[in-house]
């Protein structure tokens, strides 16, 4: 078997198991040009199913420009269809103006925080825009145990019972559901892989990931993960064993919408519009100036 087999039958362990999706289905990959995205997407169309890609580039100077260098050739090179979507085109905005902005207004919200919030809203955009049926994410399993330590120490259960193989809890129109095919499968084997195959990707981290809480999180994991084996797999392996009953307790809550995007939200404005707002205020006050 080409590579290392470990990884496929994981992937399609997780994809029958969790049926996250059928071939009949219309799946888009979110790909930012790192090992996980491009190896998920080059596992999928291995495995025979009809797949594109899309890219939502942030323009971090060099490092978006290396990542979307990387991901244009291996997509020609595999033969997927890929669309690119960018801050800049949307917004007006890098994700660098962005916070410029909000930092001017007294709006204190780190970079990962601004960049994950509009990533998650131009995805499902543009997966409505191409009527697919689902977005496939490269959250593995290092991700997810993240991820779930972080909601636990915040007492978030809420946003812990959103998370798993497919992401959300009630099914709401305009929402395009998120999976996870790698959702069992270890960092550093897709890092291998990804090695083993050649593609073409930077192994380096976002220059703005160093200063978020995920990053303290994941070096506290990481600490854990040496001392005492398997940390992160017993983390998962619990979480799942309780996520039924997480979702079911979330199940009775009514959803709501945003009052501008329509997006479901747990707000009347969602965090997107929120920021969205900011940026053509800005851009109306220099109108007026």
């Amino acid at each position: 078997m080409e590579g290392n087999g470990i990884i496929l039958k994981k992937v399609k362990s997780i994809i029958r198991n969790y049926n996250l999706f059928t071939r009949k289905e219309k799946v888009l990959v979110a790909c930012s040009g790192g090992k996980d995205s491009t190896t998920l997407a080059y596992i999928l169309k291995k495995l025979g199913y009809k797949i594109q890609a899309v890219t939502i580039n942030p323009s971090i100077k060099n490092y978006s420009r290396k990542n979307i260098t990387n991901l244009r050739a291996f997509c020609t090179e595999n033969k997927i269809k890929l669309y690119e979507v960018s801050f800049k085109q949307e917004f007006n905005y890098t994700l660098d103006g962005i916070k410029k902005i909000l930092d001017l207004k007294g709006i204190e919200m780190p970079y990962c925080t601004i960049c994950g919030i509009l990533k998650r809203y131009l995805l499902n955009k543009k997966a409505k825009e191409l009527k697919a049926d689902k977005i496939a994410t490269g959250h593995n399993l290092d991700d997810e145990a993240e991820s779930v330590f972080m909601n636990l120490l915040r007492g978030n259960m809420g946003l812990m019972a959103r998370l798993g193989p497919i992401t959300g809890v009630i099914k709401s129109r305009g929402f395009v559901p998120r999976i996870k095919p790698l959702y069992l499968c270890r960092e550093e084997e897709i890092k291998a892989y990804s090695k083993l195959m050649k593609f073409p990707v930077v192994y380096e981290r976002c220059p703005y990931a160093q200063s978020s809480y995920r990053e303290i999180i994941r070096n506290e994991l990481i600490g854990f993960e040496k001392k005492y084996p398997k940390t992160k797999e017993n983390i998962i392996n619990w979480f799942l064993r309780i996520l039924p009953e997480l979702k079911k307790g979330l199940k009775k809550d009514k959803m709501t919408y945003c009052t501008i995007c329509s997006e479901p939200s747990q707000r009347t404005i969602c965090n997107a519009c929120t920021i969205i707002s900011n940026l053509k205020q800005k851009d109306l006050n220099k109108k007026h100036n």
